[in-house]
C-alpha cells in the first residue's frame, strides 16, 4: 500500500496514534550481598523483567556511575525512577534529592521506592515536602502566605529508627500570637522509618486493599512473598493518599506495604517486601506490581 494510501485510510478510520513508551530508569546502589541472589544485580533483574512487557524502553544507573547515574541530562529522559538503595543511602546530596523531586512536582517525574530505599534521599525529601504541605494546610488561608516553618526532626540523627514509644512522625504545633506575628509552624519531620524489622526470611501475605486500583490490575485478592524481610508499622510518614497494598506476618506484625502520595502533580509509589539476600524481585506477581504503579506513574 502506498504512504498516501495509508494516511487517507487512517484519516478516514481515525486509527489512534501509536503511544510513546514509558521511559524507565532503574537505579540500583549495587551492594556486593545483592549477588548471592541476583548474578547481576536487583536492578538488572528488575529492568529485565520490565524489557519483556511492552510500551517500556528500560534504562539502568547505579551509584558508581558519573554524576551517581542522575544527571540532568538522564532524568530528563526518564518519566519513571525506581529506586533500590541500602547501606550507601547518605551518598546521595540534598540537592540531587530535591531535584528529582522538584521534577515530581511539577508532573514530570513518577517515583517508586523499593523496600530499603524508605531511607533513600529522594523518598525522604518527597516525603518532607507532603509533610510541609500538610501542615500549611492546617493554617486558615489568610495565615499560609506569612507562615514560618521550624523543622526539626525528634531523633536528631539522620537514618536512626525509631521505637514503638516514640511520638509519631511528622508532627506539627502550630503557634500564633494575638499580635501580627505570623504563625509559627513547629514541624517535626517524617522519620521515614519504623520501630522493628527482621531479617529471616519468614514469609509474609500481601492483601489488596484497592482492586480496582491500576496498581493492583491482574493481582490477586492475596499473595505470599515466600521469603521477605520483616518490616513492623509505625511507619513514620506522612498518611499516603492510597493504601493499595497491605502485608501481614503469622507472627502478628503488619505493614502498609503498598501506599501513595500525591507530590505536587506527580506520584511518589513505595513498595515493601525485598531484601538483597532474598528472590523478592523474581517472583512474578512481584514484577507485576512494580509494571503496574511504573505505567500508572508515567501517566499525567
Amino acid at each position: 500500500m502506498r504512504i498516501w494510501h495509508f494516511v487517507l485510510f487512517c484519516l478516514l478510520f481515525q486509527l489512534p496514534a501509536a503511544s510513546e513508551p514509558v521511559r524507565v530508569l532503574v537505579w540500583d546502589e549495587q551492594q556486593p550481598a545483592q549477588k548471592k541472589v541476583y548474578e547481576n544485580f536487583i536492578g538488572q533483574e528488575i529492568a529485565a523483567a520490565l524489557r519483556q512487557k511492552p510500551g517500556f524502553l528500560v534504562t539502568t544507573a547505579r551509584l558508581d556511575d558519573p554524576e551517581q547515574g542522575l544527571s540532568d541530562s538522564v532524568l530528563e529522559k526518564t518519566d519513571v525512577l525506581i529506586w533500590w538503595g541500602h547501606v550507601r543511602q547518605g551518598e546521595i546530596s540534598a540537592d540531587k534529592a530535591k531535584h528529582i523531586v522538584s521534577r515530581i512536582q511539577a508532573g514530570k517525574l513518577g517515583l517508586i521506592s523499593l523496600h530499603s530505599a524508605h531511607w533513600s534521599a529522594p523518598f525522604m525529601e518527597a516525603m518532607n515536602v507532603r509533610a510541609r504541605q500538610n501542615a500549611l494546610l492546617k493554617l486558615s488561608l489568610p495565615d499560609r502566605p506569612a507562615a514560618v516553618l521550624i523543622e526539626s526532626n525528634l531523633f536528631d540523627r539522620v537514618r536512626t529508627p525509631p521505637s514503638y514509644k516514640d511520638r509519631l512522625s511528622p508532627a506539627a504545633i502550630l503557634r500564633k500570637s494575638s499580635g501580627t506575628e505570623p504563625v509559627k509552624v513547629y514541624l517535626t519531620l517524617p522519620n521515614c522509618c519504623f520501630p522493628a524489622y527482621r531479617a529471616d526470611g519468614k514469609p509474609s501475605q500481601i492483601s489488596v486493599l484497592l482492586p480496582r486500583h491500576p496498581i493492583a490490575k491482574g493481582l490477586p485478592e492475596k499473595f505470599v512473598i515466600s521469603q521477605t524481610e520483616m518490616y513492623d508499622e509505625p511507619f513514620h510518614v506522612p498518611d499516603p493518599d492510597e493504601v493499595v497494598l497491605e502485608e501481614r506476618w503469622a507472627t502478628g506484625e503488619w505493614f502498609r506495604s503498598g501506599s501513595v502520595w500525591n507530590v505536587g502533580k506527580g506520584r511518589v509509589f513505595y513498595f515493601r517486601p525485598g531484601h538483597e539476600t532474598f528472590p523478592v524481585f523474581k517472583d512474578p506477581t512481584v514484577q507485576r506490581v512494580i509494571e503496574n504503579a511504573a505505567r500508572w506513574l508515567s501517566k499525567k
